[in-house]
């Protein structure tokens, strides 16, 4: 387990989440092998969904760029070991106009 071992890269959320974050990730690494980033990344999703309600998308691998819109308080990035997590609950869309 790499519990402990996580860097924290960006956050907008509270210390609770980010640590249920980290734990997330941590408990998904043992789960899954390293390289299956979709699995892990589903155990991940599937928790804070679970835990914080719906909408939430998370994206694991060790290369890659983003830039995502993010509901106040719902959003994190970090590393652990290798890989990179990026964790948020995108905004809700802006109505149509008429």
């Amino acid at each position: 387990m790499l519990e402990g071992k996580a860097v924290l890269g960006e956050a907008d959320m509270s210390l609770r989440m980010q640590q249920h974050a980290m734990r997330c990730a941590s408990h998904a690494l043992d789960l899954h092998d390293v390289e299956d980033y979709r699995q892990i990344a589903r155990v991940i999703k599937q928790e804070f969904d679970e835990c914080y309600g719906g909408g939430w998308q998370c994206v694991v691998g060790t290369s890659y760029g983003c830039f995502v819109t993010h509901l106040h308080g719902n959003f994190i990035y970090f590393s652990l070991g290798k890989l990179a997590f990026l964790l948020f609950k995108g905004a809700m869309p802006a109505p149509p106009f008429s």
